[in-house]
């Protein structure tokens, strides 16, 4: 009996499904396209925190030779962002198209016993106290639990009336995969300037991504796009087009800012671009959904195992503020580009130049960009590391903390009795002793922290479960 459905077999979905199947879980992805991968993505970039999350996967090493690796981030013309200062095994953008990312979770999931069922249209949702039935024109599908990774125009959002509040910010966005002439060097840069917008980055594989914006024309997505307005806009914000050509893709797309106000309605959850939506700017959207699953699949494995229910609530409590200061962020990136007067641009680039000259600004941007600089809300009283990313600490004996993460379990680092849970967590030592032991959680975030056994003991049951 499936325990968990989740609908869409996107990067979200994929992950998602992925750990649920490794740490034991029944669980089945439906998603209304058909078998066909696409070669085409929106999607082009994988920020640090992410890179850290496949890592604890095993899938980093996998996709890193996919792409270009670009620790320069050239905004607004003059101002850099430099990513090689991240505390990171990975400072900086790997540019990628989606559908590399795709693949392996998808692998991933199908090796870990997940099912996944294509040609699968939801069709309603309905909820009651025992679980949740999910509706498709073929047959009705019941599990104790339904995530809804389904995008944009989720189904499962739709169904269980979870508004979508918000606006569109950009109409007509134009995205164009090319080659160019002229090779713009291995960084991403971004400029406006007023009516025009634009961003190129390498995908490594001789490719380039362009997303361009013209204020003066707002056509509807399915308009026919040319090479030729890509390559004016471009030239327009950027002040060259790098001589592009050979396009292996064109399309048209908007952009709004949404998000949802609940990502938990009883029995089912939103995930990814069902739960928020945002502008391009920045490269955080598959980001941000990759980090709603990797908070929530644990969650779910555990409370299935017989955690206490609210660990659930920890969802919207954990997530929801990253995903409104993800809109707020790219939202902030995107108006300075479209700023039309040549003052504004002017200032622009001075402010943003001497904000990240100093050092506590530029790590705040950097780590809210990259995602390693989010932490979540703590339990009062509880030890400062709690809710903080755990840093990819070398172990005793060889090996690395986000290695020993793999397999979706609980990893205490240092010395502690945790024999009622030795199912569920794997103890390590790290290679320089630490001051206190630490309870990583399966999404690489600290649990706990302390001396005091009784309290590990608590939180044990409160995010694990139950003593085996």
């Amino acid at each position: 009996m499936t325990e968990v459905i989740v609908v869409g077999a996107g990067p979200t979905g994929l992950l998602l499904a992925g750990d649920l199947a490794e740490a034991g879980v029944a669980v089945t992805v439906l998603e209304r396209r058909d078998g066909t991968v696409s070669n085409l993505s929106r999607a082009f970039g994988v920020h640090a925190r992410t890179l850290e999350q496949l890592d604890a996967r095993g899938l980093a090493d996998d996709l890193l030779p996919t792409g270009a690796a670009l620790d320069l981030l050239r905004l607004f013309d003059r101002v850099l962002l430099d990513l090689g200062h991240l505390e990171s095994r990975f400072p900086f953008l790997l540019i990628t198209p989606q559908y590399n990312v795709e693949n392996l979770l998808r692998d991933r999931a199908l090796k870990a016993g997940a099912e996944i069922v294509h040609g699968a249209e939801v069709t309603g949702v309905r909820q009651d106290a025992d679980g949740v039935a999910v509706v498709t024109p073929a047959t009705t599908y019941r599990a104790a639990y339904v995530v809804g990774a389904d995008g944009y125009h989720s189904a499962v959002r739709e169904a269980i009336g979870q508004p979508f509040p918000g606006k569109s910010i950009l109409k007509s966005i134009m995205l164009a995969d090319v080659r160019v002439a002229e090779e713009p060097g291995e960084q991403l840069a971004v400029n406006g300037v007023g009516d025009a917008f634009a961003f190129i980055a390498p995908f490594g594989d001789g490719y380039y991504r362009i997303f361009a914006w013209d204020r003066r024309r707002s056509v509807p997505d399915d308009e026919p796009l040319t090479l030729a307005e890509v390559s004016d806009v471009t030239r327009r914000a950027l002040g060259t087009d790098y001589g592009m050509h050979d396009a292996r893709w064109l399309s048209r797309f908007h952009s709004d800012e949404r998000q949802v106000p609940d990502y938990r309605v009883g029995r089912v959850f939103l995930a990814g671009d069902a739960a928020h939506v945002h502008s391009p700017a920045g490269g955080q959207g598959m980001n941000t959904g990759l980090q709603d699953a990797a908070n929530l699949s644990w969650k779910l494995a555990a409370v299935l195992r017989g955690a206490p229910d609210a660990l659930l609530d920890t969802y919207q409590a954990e997530r929801h503020p990253v995903g409104r200061a993800v809109l707020r962020s790219s939202g902030a990136i995107i108006r300075a580009a479209m700023l039309r007067s040549r003052l504004g641009q002017a200032v622009r680039g001075v402010v943003a130049r001497r904000a990240l000259s100093v050092p506590r600004i530029a790590a705040k941007f950097t780590g809210q960009l990259t995602g390693i600089g989010y932490a979540y809300p703590a339990p009062p009283g509880a030890h400062d590391l709690v809710g903080t990313r755990a840093a990819d600490v070398p172990l005793a004996g060889g090996g690395r903390l986000y290695e020993a993460l793999r397999g979706q379990r609980f990893v205490l680092v240092g010395d502690a009795d945790v024999a009622g849970w030795a199912d569920r967590v794997d103890v390590v030592a790290p290679a320089v002793p630490g001051e206190v032991p630490v309870l990583v959680r399966p999404d690489g975030y600290v649990g706990w922290a302390g001396t005091d056994v009784g309290e590990l003991h608590r939180a044990l049951v409160e995010l694990a479960g139950p003593r085996a």
